[in-house]
């Protein structure tokens, strides 16, 4: 089939953006300070917010650039079918889509002269981690599924 080969690093670069994107995102809450994760020796930077959010705009940029080159060379490979793409896959590039919607909408929100309603920064906070949330479990059931983005 039209599988795009990987290399094993590609896979561990993407896995270890989306770990540290789940990580320092978690960390902009104050739950590894309430939790006293921030106390263990070595870890007391991820009770600092503003190191967490320069980190997770850094690693968001990096996932971003894998996810569009990615996306770059599926549409320019020869005999693409878009029949190659699992449900599962569907399901994932809709949510990875919120996902980077949502995020992009934050990183505007956080700019000084754009305003947007309390209730719409609610609901992008909480439409984020949803998407956050979801994404895993979407990516844990195509694991138990054995089914990747493409069809073997």
């Amino acid at each position: 089939m039209n599988k795009q080969p990987k290399t094993i690093w590609s896979g561990r670069l993407f896995n270890f953006m989306v770990f540290g994107l789940m990580f320092t995102g978690m960390a902009q809450m104050p739950i590894f300070k309430r939790y006293y994760l921030a106390d263990v020796p070595g870890f007391g930077w991820t009770a600092d917010f503003y190191l967490n959010h320069i980190l997770h705009y850094i690693l968001a940029t990096i996932l971003l650039f894998i996810i569009f080159y990615r996306l770059g060379k599926f549409l320019r490979q020869p005999g693409r079918e878009i029949e190659l793409i699992t449900p599962i896959g569907w399901v994932k590039i809709f949510i990875w889509a919120g996902l980077i919607f949502t995020g992009i909408l934050r990183v505007l929100k956080n700019q000084p002269n754009i305003f947007f309603s309390p209730q719409v920064v609610v609901f992008l906070d909480w439409g984020h981690l949803g998407f956050a949330i979801i994404l895993g479990l979407a990516a844990l059931l195509g694991k138990i599924l054995g089914q990747g983005y493409l069809r073997d």
